[in-house]
């Protein structure tokens, strides 16, 4: 079964791209999943404005999602390379299982060096007639809440950083 990818940024402390793949099978009960936690005067879930509650119940919502986790790490890159080095990375790795969506969180100062560097990346990892990328906002696309909370759970470390773990299945760095 195929997959999307929905992809977020972290810059606090290390310069971190999060993906959360979901089976497409499965994306239209995980929205309706995590739209039910939008609170009234809402339009978007962001980890960063919720209490610890409001994020245990989110980080709960989201582990039954079963996500597949890979972050990738630019830390080590000079800033203006950071993020172009882990769309890379990330192409590289859908391409070769066969990702057929990426959807990235939209922000509008970068969405045009994305664009040009994932339309070099696919082309050189050869899935530009398979995988089709999409920049969204947040509150048009409710799944781009997932890699949101779990790039702050994984920066922000401890006991957060041990919840969403087991979630994580690689972490590359670039």
């Amino acid at each position: 079964m195929t997959s999307h990818v929905f992809v977020d940024e972290s810059k606090e402390g290390g310069y971190l791209v999060t993906a959360a793949a979901l089976f497409s099978g499965d994306l239209a009960s995980a929205r309706r999943a995590m739209r039910s936690l939008v609170l009234p005067g809402q339009r978007r879930l962001h980890f960063t404005h919720e209490s610890d509650g409001r994020r245990k119940r989110i980080l709960d919502a989201i582990t039954e999602l079963g996500p597949k986790v890979t972050i990738y790490d630019a830390s080590a890159h000079h800033r203006r390379r950071q993020r172009e080095a882990c769309l890379d990375a990330l192409v590289e790795n859908l391409a070769s299982i066969g990702t057929r969506m990426l959807v990235l969180e939209s922000d509008e100062s970068i969405v045009e060096l994305d664009r040009k560097t994932l339309y070099r990346s696919v082309r050189r990892h050869g899935c530009h007639e398979i995988l089709e990328y999409r920049h969204l906002r947040a509150f048009e696309e409710p799944l781009l809440a997932v890699p949101d909370a779990l790039a702050w759970c994984w920066q922000r470390g401890g006991h957060w950083k041990t919840r969403v773990r087991e979630m994580v299945e690689e972490i590359r760095t670039v």
